[in-house]
């Protein structure tokens, strides 16, 4: 059998390898339009930073590595075509561009996402940047890290916007985050935001919250960014608007995608059509509590489904049991960490739900250096079961967002983790750990 794999950063690595585990004499070629294997893109903002600095780190295997393991890897390989009634990929060698048709007996698309980039009056100009591969990981460290650069605009409050304005403060810039929302990190709901954003502008960073980037202006290197309110100087900019599936070159191929690009698939992480896979953050994915495919574009899923789908090539029918969309982000001196429903998505599933926001401690407060958590949930009203939960505090706060992520995974009640027997002991929770609080306010 011969495996061909489009795209081998997370899910398509997890694919080939699993297959190669499963298999050893499967032929298993891996193509990546870009230069590295298998990293960890969510450690991109640490090595802008500095906080880390070495972007090896960040890589989980190496090309050499996938040799030794019988895997071939193809870097600076692009697949431009699929046409399944042939069984035929068509393929482009970036460096030599050159084209030639490979052939396969499965396929498995991870491509990934490609980031959103308006067509904006002065995107040409030199310093502006992205920040979605290893690559660009490289190139924008060498840029901020040079004393001339003072001045740093960052387009987009989503997860990457908000992770590199940490890095970028770390770095001693002065930081604006323009935002065309009312808020930042929308995922969250706007109790756990609203805490965000004050630590933010705590440290220095300007938000501008509900405006619309119109150009950016310079001669040759960028300047200023002009929005719909006001023309803020620039000696960097950061592009992270949000990202679409990368999978414009499946036009025409017959896989159904879906309305916003992204692969259609069951959760055995089959396509429409037969011997083609998917996963990772170019397609859907299962989510638990709604039981229906959304896209969710986390690495958590990439690896697990990239696992399984490597394991049904092989013969298997291994089923996805379900995302819970569980996310964490550090903010300043605050982490931030959620599971399950947002109270938005509870509202636009027409679900009759109940929350409460309640403020709670890491530990006692006769051992030093207590630290306040706040947390939210969101319940179904009759029931009582979490479908959600938030968190945000200094420190612990990601963690029990964990213990949140069970209970949701096993239809547990409020009431059930009110009692829940959690670890108690001064210097770590209280005799009622602050998850038993939130659970046990839940009316």
């Amino acid at each position: 059998m011969k495996l061909l794999v489009i795209g081998g950063v997370a899910a398509g690595m997890s694919a080939a390898s699993k297959l190669k585990r499963v298999n050893k004499d499967a032929e298993v070629v891996v193509y990546e339009k870009g230069g590295f294997l298998s990293y960890g893109a969510c450690g991109l903002p640490y090595y802008v930073s500095g906080e880390n600095n070495d972007y090896t780190k960040m890589i989980a295997r190496t090309q050499e590595q996938f040799t030794n393991m019988g895997i071939q890897t193809f870097l600076h390989h692009e697949v431009v075509k699929v046409v399944p009634d042939k069984k035929q990929v068509l393929v482009k060698d970036l460096k030599n561009n050159k084209l030639f048709i490979d052939q396969y007996d499965k396929l498995m698309i991870s491509t990934g996402t490609s980031p959103i980039i308006p067509p904006f009056p002065g995107i040409q100009l030199s310093n502006i940047h992205g920040l979605k591969t290893l690559e660009d990981g490289i190139r924008l460290q060498e840029v901020a890290s040079r004393p001339d650069i003072k001045d740093v605009v960052i387009v987009g409050g989503g997860y990457i916007g908000i992770e590199v304005a940490e890095a970028m403060l770390h770095l001693g810039k002065n930081v604006r985050v323009v935002e065309l929302s009312d808020r930042i990190l929308k995922t969250f709901d706007k109790e756990v935001t609203d805490l965000a954003e004050k630590e933010l502008l705590n440290h220095g960073t300007k938000l501008n919250l509900g405006e619309k980037v119109e150009t950016f202006l310079g001669q040759e290197k960028v300047e200023a960014v002009k929005t719909d309110q006001g023309t803020y100087k620039a000696d960097l900019v950061l592009l992270s608007i949000g990202v679409k599936p990368a999978t414009s070159f499946l036009d025409g191929s017959g896989i159904h995608l879906a309305s916003n690009g992204a692969v259609i698939i069951d959760r055995e992480m089959r396509t429409n059509i037969q011997d083609i896979y998917s996963a990772g953050d170019c397609a859907q994915v299962y989510h638990k509590v709604m039981e229906e495919n959304t896209f969710i574009p986390l690495g958590t899923n990439a690896n697990k489904c990239g696992r399984i789908a490597g394991a049904n090539i092989a013969g298997s029918h291994q089923k996805y049991i379900g995302t819970l969309g569980s996310a964490a982000i550090k903010v300043c001196n605050l982490e931030m960490g959620r599971t399950g429903l947002s109270e938005e998505e509870a509202k636009n599933l027409a679900i009759d739900y109940t929350t409460v926001f309640v403020k709670s401690a890491d530990h006692p407060g006769y051992y030093p250096n207590q630290t306040p958590i706040w947390i939210k949930l969101i319940c179904e009203k009759r029931s009582r079961r979490i479908l959600g939960a938030q968190s945000i505090g200094q420190k612990g706060a990601v963690l029990r967002i964990d213990v949140f992520a069970v209970a949701i995974h096993n239809n547990m009640t409020a009431d059930e983790l009110g009692m829940l027997d959690l670890c108690y002991a001064p210097p770590f929770a209280g005799v009622w750990d602050a998850v038993h609080i939130a659970a046990n306010a839940v009316k």
